[in-house]
């Protein structure tokens, strides 16, 4: 089998609740993602997506994944797409970095070995572990009593995972999080994700203003040195994402015993073969993960689904299913959130089947498509 041609569109997906934001002043309205198809000569194509926050959160963005598939795709043209490893490790030769190009050539040749497989990726990506997966919900960064109320809305539809965007003003954020973890179930799970965005004068004030709370400290600041300056001042909980991409920083920070979880998202680490690579050596190591990305819609969604539902739950610390949080669907068969809960499709593959007519027409075509 091989590679005859790579195809990607273009959409906007506005968000129901208007707008997201973060540390820093950042914040989305609508996200850009890039859906690809990869066909075969066997006629087998696979589908994937990506979908970057915006420019301002990782060293990557929606005009690049086109601009980087526009670079590689050329050279991808008569490879088998099933030899994920020889795949992978050319990718990695010529191009050099930006993971995130490669993630959607990555998940749609997994897509393409399920299919040859008849199998749902989750049997491919280490077999069954759950079939319900539990789901978190990402606040917004806004005043505290608006934080709260969300929550308790999303409560309402059985979320009982809650992440927190803090990460701004040191009071501000001591608010947000006393406010919200009051409202809350002693059961339920708050996470407050500061996205690097406190200096480590601030993290050390607000890490010591919760410490009685029930709650994770996520990504308090830039660097990995000065998060785990903080980690060592807190009995909190601590999670590690931004720093972490790639199998080496995940190593390095598991021997210094750098976090209690991570949070693993597909793109920022190159795709599913080097998340699975990731996750078991989490496994391996004890390490509870999110299982996410760090954007997207149906497709997104259901790559989530799948490396979640191979993922020992014991190790598994939540996940998000993007598709729910904006106005378009891109393709059918995505999972659907019943009671803050997923699962993955029992369907080969993926198990979904693009919206052509939502995709539009194609932005870029390489190779010789059907």
């Amino acid at each position: 089998m091989k590679i005859t041609a790579i195809t990607a569109w273009q959409v906007d997906l506005p968000l129901k609740e208007g707008r997201y934001s973060w540390s820093g002043g950042n914040y989305m309205e609508v996200f850009d993602t890039t859906v690809v198809a990869v066909e075969t000569d066997a006629g087998i194509t696979g589908y994937a997506e990506c979908c970057p926050l915006g420019s301002a959160y990782l060293p990557s963005y929606a005009l690049g994944v086109r601009a980087g598939i526009g670079e590689i795709g050329p050279k991808l043209i008569g490879m088998d797409p099933t030899d994920l490893g020889p795949l992978n490790r050319h990718m990695d030769a010529v191009l050099r970095g930006h993971p995130y190009v490669k993630a959607p050539i990555d998940i749609a040749c997994w897509d393409i070995l399920g299919k040859v497989a008849g199998l749902p990726l989750y049997k491919l990506l280490g077999g069954f572990e759950q079939k319900e997966i539990a789901l978190y919900r990402a606040i917004s960064q806004e005043d505290p009593e608006i934080m709260a109320r969300k929550i308790d809305g999303y409560r309402a539809e059985g979320y009982t995972k809650f992440q927190l965007k803090v990460g701004g003003n040191a009071n501000d954020d001591i608010e947000r999080i006393r406010a919200c973890r009051n409202i809350l179930k002693p059961t339920d799970i708050l996470v407050c994700d500061a996205n690097t965005g406190w200096t480590m004068a601030d993290a050390a004030r607000v890490v010591n203003a919760v410490r009685d709370l029930d709650v994770y400290i996520e990504q308090p600041c830039m660097s990995y040195e000065e998060s785990l300056s903080i980690r060592r001042r807190t009995s909190l909980p601590f999670v590690l994402d931004e720093v972490i991409g790639g199998a080496d920083s995940l190593l390095k920070a598991i021997a210094e015993d750098g976090m209690d979880a991570i949070n693993l998202k597909i793109s920022k680490v190159g795709g599913l073969t080097k998340a699975k690579l990731m996750r078991d050596l989490c496994v391996a190591s004890g390490i509870p993960m999110t299982i996410e990305d760090t954007w997207g819609g149906d497709i997104v969604t259901a790559t989530i689904a799948h490396l979640a539902a191979s993922t020992p739950e014991k190790f598994y610390l939540s996940a998000t299913d993007f598709n729910s949080y904006g106005t378009v669907s891109i393709a059918e068969g995505a999972p659907e959130r019943v009671n803050g809960n997923m699962s993955a499709s029992e369907e080969p593959g993926l198990g979904i089947i693009p919206r052509f007519e939502v995709l539009g027409e194609p932005v870029m075509i390489i190779g010789n498509p059907a």
